[in-house]
C-alpha cells in the first residue's frame, strides 16, 4: 500500500544550514531582548528605590533609622552577553553551548519579566506619595457654636478631645481594642500574613466579609496619609507606608496614635472623644464595659453606634467581652459582670437645645474663619437661646391654635438687634421635619411690606407725613392696582395711605417717583434680590427673604443703612485666647429720613393694618399681603429689638384669609412681649423723639402723640373711639374670613359686617 503522499519511512536531507541560520537569529534576539530588559529593570528599580527614600526622609526620624536595602539586580548589559553572531560554521560543541544557554536564559527571562512588573507595579503604586500626602490628613476645620451665653449650638467636622498618652489608657481599653481589631500587634512588621489568611476563610467559610485582615498599623496609615481610591493602588501604598511606620514609629507610638485618631462615629475622633461624646467621661475612666462598647464601634462606626442603635453596640461589645475572656484577659467572674453591666449600659445623649435653623446659617461664616486656623476653633455666635425659645414658642402656638382653620403650615420668624446681631431665628414649624430655612432661603413676595421703599423714594424726593396724594384706580398699560376691599379713598395723606396700606396711593406715589427711584430706595437699605421695574413692584410682586426685609427695617430702626446681618461675635482657639469679629463699618447715615419713616411705621401700628401688634410701649411696623392669601408679613421694632415674620405654604398654595395684620402680627407681639421680658434686665435704647435737630419744611417735627393729627387723622383720645374696636382672637376663630383691620368678616350673602365678639 502506497504511503500518503508527503510521508513514508524515507529520509528526508536536512537543511543543517538553515536550522543553524534560524538558531542564529534568535540567538541574537534573545541577547538583544536581555540586555533592553535589563536596562528597563534597573532603571524601575532605581525609580522605585528612590521613591521609597525620599517616602523615608519625609518620616520624622526615630532613634534606629531605617535603612532601606533593595536585592542587587542582575546586572544584565551587553557586555555580559555574548556578542559574537551565529555563524554557519560553528562547531556542533558551540551549537550544543548554545542550546544548553537557552535553557538557562528563559527561565531567566521569565523571573526577570516578573522582577520588572513587579518593580513597575511599584513604581506605578508609590511614584506620587508626596510628604504632603504622607503628613496631611486633609481634614476639614473643626467647629464648635456657642451660643451667646456659651450654650454649645454644633460642632461641625471632626470631634476631637485632647490626645491622651498610652499610658493613661486604662489597661482593659487597650486589651479590648488589640483583641478585638489586631490581636498580633505586638508580633507582626505592619502587615499580618496570618491574619490575612484567617480573614479570607473565615469570610469564604461564612459566604460574606466577616473579618477583616488589616492590621492596627494598616488602620493608621489610612486614616492618616490615604484617600479612597483604586482599591489595589491603596492597598500596595497601605502596605508599603505600613512596613515603614513600624520601623520609623515603633509600637507604642504607633498604639497610642491609633487610639487617639480612629474614627468613633458621631463625629467623635479617638476613643478620649468617644469617652466624652458617648459617656461623659474622661478615657482613663472608662470601666471594662464601657470599653468593650467603644472596642466594638471600631468596626462598623455607622451601624454599631449606641447613639443609633444601641442594641447592636450591645451586642459587639459582649462579642469582645467574650473573645477577651477567651484570650485570658478577664476571668470568667469578670466577664460575667462586664456584660451585665453592658445590657444596662446607656450612652449620654447630648442635649439638642433650639437654634437648629440658626446653627445651620451661622456655620458658613464660621467655616470661613476656622479655615483659616489649624486645630478645633471655637466661635460664639449671637444667638439668645432665652430669646430662641420664645420665638419658637410663640411660632408654634399661633400655628397649633390658628392653623388648622386658616389653611396656615409654616411660619419663620427672624429676629436681630438694630445692628443686625441675629438673635433669633426660626426657619419653619419642625426641624426635624424639614431643615429647608425659611427665614433665609426662601424667596417670597413681601406684599404691602415693600411700600416702605416706596415711601423713601418719596421722602426722598419731597413728600412728607402730611403731604397729600391721591388714592385712586389708575390704568398703567392695562394694570391697574387695587385696593383691599376695592374700597378707595381719594385724596389722602401719606401717612394715611401708609397706614391703611392703601395700594392704589402706593402705586400711583411710585410711579410719580419713578420706579428707578424705589428700586434705589431699596438697594439704599440693603435689599439685594431681582427687582422688576413694573408698577406691581410698589406691592411687593418682586421675591425677597425674609432675612433680607428684616435687614431693611433694622436699618431704619438704626438710623444707618445698609444693616447687614451676622451671626458671629467672636472666637477663640485651642489655647482660650479670645478675638471679637468687628461689625460693619460702611453703613451711611440716614439723616433727617429716619423720623418720618419711623413714625409711619408707628402709625401703622397704632392706627393703620398692624394693631393686631400693639405693645404696651412704642412700636413700629408694617403689614404685608399678598393676592390669594398666599403670603403673609409682618416686620416691625421696639426698643430693643426689630422682628420679621412670614406665614405661608411651601407649595404656595392660598391660606384661608390670613393678612399681615393677623397672625403674623399676633406672632410678632407675642415674641416681642416675651423678649421684653426676658430683656427687661438689659437697657432699652430709646425710639427717635422729636428732640432731635431742626426739621426741614415740610418734616413733621410734632411729639409721636400729635403725628396723626398732623397726618389727617383725628386725635387719638386715651380711649380708642373713632373705628371698630373687636376681639381679635376672638372674631378670627369664630370667622374664617375675619379682617383684624376693620374687624369685619364676610357672611354667606350680603356685604361685611363686624364682629361685635
Amino acid at each position: 500500500m502506497a504511503a500518503p503522499e508527503g510521508h513514508g519511512n524515507r529520509s528526508e536531507p536536512v537543511d543543517t544550514v538553515g536550522m543553524r541560520r534560524h538558531r542564529s537569529h534568535t540567538a541574537r534576539a534573545l541577547k538583544m531582548f536581555f540586555a533592553s530588559t535589563g536596562r528597563d529593570i534597573m532603571y524601575l528599580l532605581g525609580r522605585g528605590k528612590a521613591c521609597l527614600e525620599s517616602i523615608l526622609d519625609s518620616i520624622p526620624k526615630s532613634t534606629r533609622p531605617l535603612q532601606l536595602r533593595l536585592p542587587r539586580p542582575l546586572q544584565w548589559s551587553s557586555r555580559n552577553i555574548d556578542r559574537r553572531s551565529a555563524d554557519p560554521r560553528t562547531s556542533p560543541a558551540q551549537g550544543q553551548t548554545r542550546s544548553r544557554a537557552y535553557w538557562v536564559y528563559g527561565p531567566a527571562a521569565v523571573l526577570i519579566a516578573a522582577a520588572a512588573a513587579l518593580a513597575g507595579s511599584a513604581y506605578w503604586a508609590l511614584h506620587d506619595l508626596s510628604y504632603e500626602a504622607l503628613t496631611g490628613t486633609g481634614a476639614s476645620p473643626v467647629v464648635v457654636l456657642e451660643a451667646s451665653d456659651g450654650e454649645l449650638l454644633l460642632r461641625d467636622g471632626a470631634f476631637r478631645a485632647p490626645d491622651a498618652p498610652l499610658e493613661t489608657f486604662p489597661q482593659h481599653t487597650i486589651q479590648a481594642v488589640l483583641t478585638i481589631e489586631d490581636r498580633r500587634f505586638w508580633e507582626h512588621l505592619g502587615i499580618d500574613w496570618r491574619g490575612i489568611a484567617r480573614a479570607a476563610v473565615n469570610n469564604l467559610w461564612a459566604g460574606r466579609v466577616v473579618e477583616g485582615g488589616s492590621t492596627i498599623t494598616q488602620q493608621l496609615v489610612k486614616i492618616r496619609h490615604l484617600e479612597p481610591e483604586r482599591r489595589f493602588r491603596r492597598k500596595v501604598q497601605e502596605a508599603v507606608l505600613a512596613f515603614l511606620a513600624e520601623k520609623r514609629m515603633g509600637k507604642p507610638q504607633i498604639l497610642e496614635r491609633y487610639l487617639n485618631e480612629i474614627y468613633m462615629g458621631s463625629g467623635a475622633h479617638g476613643l478620649p472623644a468617644a469617652a466624652r461624646r458617648y459617656f461623659d467621661k474622661e478615657v482613663a475612666d472608662l470601666g471594662v464595659d464601657e470599653s468593650a462598647m467603644l472596642a466594638g464601634i471600631i468596626r462598623a462606626p455607622a451601624r454599631l453606634n449606641p447613639l443609633v442603635n444601641l442594641e447592636a453596640a450591645q451586642e459587639r461589645a459582649k462579642t469582645v467581652i467574650a473573645v477577651m475572656a477567651k484570650e485570658g484577659h478577664l476571668r470568667p467572674e469578670e466577664a460575667e459582670e462586664a456584660v451585665a453591666k453592658i445590657e444596662r449600659l446607656q450612652p449620654a445623649v447630648p442635649s439638642t437645645g433650639g437654634g437648629n435653623w440658626f446653627a445651620d446659617w451661622a456655620i458658613v461664616p464660621a467655616r470661613e474663619v476656622a479655615g483659616t486656623f489649624r486645630g478645633p476653633v471655637t466661635v460664639r455666635t449671637t444667638l439668645d437661646l432665652r430669646l430662641q425659645a420664645v420665638a419658637e414658642d410663640a411660632v408654634n402656638a399661633v400655628l397649633d391654635e390658628f392653623g388648622a382653620e386658616t389653611q396656615a403650615t409654616e411660619a419663620a420668624l427672624v429676629a436681630m438687634r438694630p445692628d443686625g446681631a441675629v438673635v433669633a431665628m426660626v426657619g419653619g414649624r419642625d426641624y426635624a421635619g424639614s431643615k429647608f430655612n425659611r427665614a433665609v432661603q426662601a424667596r417670597r413676595q413681601p406684599g404691602s411690606t415693600f411700600k416702605l421703599f416706596v415711601y423713601l423714594a418719596a421722602l426722598k424726593a419731597g413728600l412728607a407725613p402730611a403731604s397729600v396724594i391721591e388714592d385712586a384706580p389708575v390704568d398703567y398699560d392695562g394694570y391697574v392696582p387695587n385696593n383691599f376691599g376695592e374700597r378707595y379713598s381719594g385724596r389722602v395723606t401719606v401717612a394715611e395711605a401708609f397706614a391703611k396700606s392703601l395700594n392704589a396711593a402706593a402705586v400711583n406715589v411710585a410711579m410719580d417717583v419713578g420706579l428707578d427711584a424705589v428700586i434705589e430706595a431699596a438697594r439704599e437699605l440693603g435689599i439685594e434680590s431681582d427687582l422688576t421695574a413694573t408698577p406691581s413692584l410698589a406691592l411687593g410682586a418682586s421675591e425677597v427673604t425674609l432675612l433680607d426685609m428684616t435687614e431693611a427695617y433694622a436699618a431704619i430702626r438704626a438710623g444707618k443703612a445698609p444693616i447687614e446681618a451676622h451671626g458671629l461675635a467672636g472666637f477663640s482657639m485651642q489655647d482660650g485666647q479670645y478675638f471679637g469679629i468687628g461689625t460693619q463699618a460702611d453703613s451711611e447715615p440716614l439723616g433727617a429720613l429716619q423720623r418720618p419713616l419711623t413714625q409711619l411705621l408707628m402709625l401703622a401700628v397704632e392706627e393703620g393694618t398692624g394693631q393686631a401688634a400693639r405693645l404696651s410701649e412704642p412700636a413700629a411696623g408694617k403689614t404685608g399681603t399678598t393676592q390669594e392669601y398666599r403670603d403673609a408679613w409682618f416686620i416691625g421694632f421696639n426698643g430693643q429689638l426689630v422682628a420679621g415674620v412670614w406665614l405661608g405654604n411651601d407649595d404656595n398654595s392660598p391660606m384661608n384669609g390670613v393678612t399681615g395684620g393677623t397672625l403674623p402680627a399676633e406672632i410678632w407681639r407675642r415674641f416681642m412681649t416675651g423678649a421684653d421680658t426676658v430683656l427687661r434686665d438689659l437697657e432699652s435704647q430709646p425710639m427717635p423723639r422729636d428732640d432731635g435737630p431742626p426739621a426741614k419744611e415740610g418734616e413733621v417735627t410734632v411729639s409721636l402723640e400729635e403725628v396723626p393729627a398732623r397726618a389727617g387723622f383725628a386725635a387719638r383720645p386715651a380711649a380708642r373711639t373713632d373705628g371698630p374696636t373687636c376681639n381679635i382672637r376672638a372674631c378670627s376663630r369664630a370667622y374664617r374670613s375675619f379682617r383684624a383691620a376693620d374687624c369685619t368678616f364676610q357672611p354667606y350673602r350680603g356685604p361685611r359686617k363686624l364682629c361685635e365678639r
